[in-house]
């Protein structure tokens, strides 16, 4: 998200010795305007405004900006000397853009080794990597198709991806106006097709992404380009646009801002964007930008240049710099959760802290003499900057947080392991642990490395992930050789109990299958994807081909589980989303067409209810709170997700004869569930527990199987 305030163009109404109007490059209020609103409703949308959740289409609205004015300035370069210097033009973004940039960049990475968890350390460094390099959008895009990283807290660096994404366009388009002017000369038309092109191609990727990959079509050049390329085509076009009748300039203006004010009230999170939806605000900037050239008197830009507006504009760059991680770093270091009114008031904190970095590093760096005085300065200052960010965040990355320890906790596993009772042992272990003080020297798994505690099937491809679809064909444990054939079934639910059913079929001689796929639930419901934004098609169809496989199987025992929340809504055959008991009594529906489907296989089937959902990242809170672990010990009541559904499903599974075993005591005491029992960390993430706990409660779960 560019503003290049420098190159603003405005159209002139005549120049000396031509018939036709010709836009100049000089200062445009209405776009200065433009940037206001844009700015705003993006840190509105992040704040927390619920009727204003797609206040994200602020960005569109830069990217045709940012079009339209780079385009300006690069044509007017190529008019007047027929050639288009591409070190002029990178030292010219490197000053704009690095100074301030730099600075927000080194303060977040600063701020994150202080106040944010230590477990989050390492990747805000290689983000900030990425973002100093403006490859930040291909790290996220890639990070939002996986199903572990669903819960986790965004980076207080994440909004530097569109940043990223207007890089990514500059470091073509200038290449290819420098070509068509070798080629072409000043000729217009090969530009236009170009455009042309760019917008259609670019469209149609982004409408055929976002409905099967919507991170991808969300943060990727490839599905924003036309965006860019919209406003470039305005640039192209200006001198004609300032020919339009001042009416019908005026009213594509006004149009133009109902367009983009009225998608970020109609989108929320649940939008499929950027696809077709994108339309709407970036047509609606288009329009305004247009319709501008003509410079009409009655138009938009009559609200637009007032003093707010204009104050907003100039200061847009640095507040969009300095909001997110604002909202992201400081109520970690005032240790409160976040809230609206808390979230308005430090983005209005931003915005002081922007104006006070435009006035000091934004403003004057662009305007050092010395450095604009030749092109080689400005690219060497550049890439100082960006080499400084870069080692920055990596000795940063060297040399991480580090979390208080205290002495040796009781070896749970050992204990566990050793006792003539392994439940009740257990259950004395979890009640002593809700005393504990600082962090065990011998905590397992490590804290900071925890939230990549997977089970080790995952990195044979036999947990499939939110698009994968085809089961590997080596997907045998326990005991390949083994006479009977045991079948774990169901989501990462199901996965994180692999651990303990892999080491009973090891122990038993049990040939164990896996059928695991993230977020597709063993119960046969259609569910919505908030991460596809998109009903999860793969998941019906990647389970009726496993209940199809076990029914040809016919193993000795299938073994299922599932997530019981509701954070992926369920669909019913209208398309239409249920709720209340409505909703409760399409689950237990869901699941007892799953269990007859067995059942039909002859098999003995037994469900382990959904394990307690802490509901917050229980490694982050006992980083921040590694002198006091036991502040990090969630509530029994609050813990257990819908238990009205819960019982309904229970009382599915006895009627259709389903053994189903309660996990509830291997995690809570009556008042409290720790976090951390003896040296063990009980969870991952906010929902997944680790391997070595699972493998620790492989005792328990045998006790609990059939022979």
């Amino acid at each position: 998200m560019s503003v290049t305030h420098d190159t603003q163009s405005a159209p002139a109404r005549q120049e000396s010795g031509s018939q036709t109007p010709r836009p100049h490059l000089g200062f445009r209020p209405d776009i200065e305007g433009m940037r206001a609103i844009a700015v705003t409703l993006v840190v509105l949308s992040h704040a927390g405004i619920s009727s204003l959740e797609g206040g994200y289409v602020g960005v569109d609205v830069f990217f045709v900006i940012s079009g339209f004015l780079i385009t300006t300035l690069l044509l007017k370069e190529l008019g007047r000397t027929g050639r288009v210097s591409l070190a002029t033009f990178y030292a010219r973004r490197a000053t704009r853009l690095l100074p301030a940039s730099t600075v927000v960049l080194l303060v977040t990475v600063g701020a994150a080794w202080l106040w944010l968890p230590a477990t989050r350390f390492k990747s805000i460094s290689l983000d900030a990597i990425y973002a100093t390099f403006y490859g930040i959008n291909w790290r996220l895009a890639n990070e939002g198709v996986q199903y572990m990283n669903a819960s986790a807290e965004p980076s207080p660096l994440q909004h530097f991806w569109s940043l990223a994404v207007e890089e990514q366009f500059y470091l073509v388009w200038p290449l290819l106006l420098l070509i068509f002017a070798l080629v072409w000369g000043k000729r217009r038309a090969p530009v236009i097709v170009t455009l042309v092109l760019v917008v259609v191609a670019s469209l149609t990727v982004s409408v055929l992404q976002t409905s099967t990959s919507a991170p991808w079509a969300y943060f990727g050049a490839h599905t924003r380009a036309w965006e860019l390329a919209v406003g470039a085509l305005i640039a192209v076009g200006a001198a004609r646009l300032a020919g339009l009748p001042r009416g019908l300039a005026a009213a594509m203006t006004w149009a133009g801002m109902a367009a983009v004010v009225v998608s970020a009230f109609l989108y929320d999170e649940e939008t499929p964007f950027p696809g077709s939806a994108a339309l709407l605000p970036v047509l609606g900037a288009a329009a305004i930008i247009a319709g501008g050239c003509s410079a009409p008197a009655g138009g938009a830009v009559t609200v637009l240049r007032t003093w707010p507006f204009q104050q907003l504009g100039k200061y847009s760059y640095s507040w969009y710099l300095w909001h997110w991680p604002v909202l992201m770093v400081v109520p970690h270091m005032l240790d409160v959760e976040p809230n609206v009114p808390l979230n308005l008031g430090l983005a209005a904190g931003a915005l002081v802290l922007a104006i006070g970095s435009y006035h000091v590093i934004e403003n004057p760096a662009r305007n050092q003499a010395w450095v604009k005085a030749k092109s080689r300065r400005g690219l060497a200052a550049g890439l100082a900057l960006s080499c400084f960010a870069a080692l920055f965040a990596q000795v940063g990355a060297m040399k991480p947080p580090q979390l208080a320890k205290g002495a040796p906790a009781v070896d749970t596993a050992a204990a566990v392991a050793a006792a003539d009772d392994p439940e009740a042992e257990l259950q004395r272990i979890i009640a002593a642990s809700l005393a504990t003080g600082k962090l065990p020297s011998n905590t397992a798994p490590r804290v900071q490395s925890a939230g990549k505690d997977t089970p080790a099937y995952y990195a044979t491809g036999c947990h499939l992930d939110y698009l994968d679809s085809a089961m590997p064909s080596q997907c045998v444990f326990g005991d390949p050789a083994g006479t009977r054939t045991v079948v774990l079934f169901g989501d990462s639910h199901a996965a994180h109990w692999f651990p303990a059913v892999d080491a009973i079929a090891k122990e038993r001689g049990w040939k164990l299958l896996v059928r695991t796929k993230s977020a597709c639930n063993a119960a046969s419901v259609l569910t919505f994807s908030p991460g596809l934004k998109r009903d999860y098609t793969e998941c019906p169809a990647w389970r009726a081909e496993v209940l199809a496989e076990i029914t040809r199987a016919k193993p000795y025992l299938v073994v299922i589980s599932s997530s019981g929340n509701d954070g992926n809504p369920l669909v019913d055959e209208a398309g239409n989303r249920p709720s209340g008991a409505a909703l409760d009594t399409r689950w237990a529906a869901g699941w007892e067409t799953t269990y007859r489907a067995l059942k039909a296989a002859k098999t003995r089937l037994v469900q382990i209810r959904d394990t307690p959902w802490p509901g917050y990242n229980v490694p982050e809170c006992i980083a921040e709170h590694s002198e006091k672990v036991a502040r990090c010990a969630a509530l029994p009541e609050e813990s257990i997700i819908l238990p009205d559904r819960q019982e309904l499903v229970a009382a599915t599974a006895k009627r259709n004869g389903v053994q189903m075993i309660d996990a509830l005591p291997w995690f809570c005491t009556a008042d409290a569930c720790p976090g951390l029992v003896g040296n063990l960390l009980v969870w991952r993430d906010d929902d997944h527990i680790t391997t070595r706990y699972s493998e620790m409660l492989a005792p328990l779960l045998s006790a609990r199987l059939p022979k």
